[in-house]
């Protein structure tokens, strides 16, 4: 398989923040993409993300660190 540089660089950081091997998280990421794209969940008239399975949950003092941020 022959990627460009870039997206090596990208599953190479993913794989170290996943604790999971390039061959691996290519493999997750190549599963997402080709799922088929369905209409987002919305509650109130937002959209909802669907969270990433085994990803960390984001703690409301994250959450009032990234709002006070912006």
């Amino acid at each position: 398989m022959d990627l460009d540089e870039d997206l090596i660089l990208v599953a190479k950081q993913l794989a170290e923040q996943r604790r999971a091997t390039m061959g691996q998280v290519v493999s997750q990421l190549m599963r997402k993409a080709l799922e088929p794209q369905g209409t987002p969940r919305v509650r109130n008239g937002v959209p909802l993300f669907t969270p990433i399975a085994g990803a960390p949950k984001p703690s409301l003092s994250l959450v009032n660190q990234l709002r006070d941020e912006a």
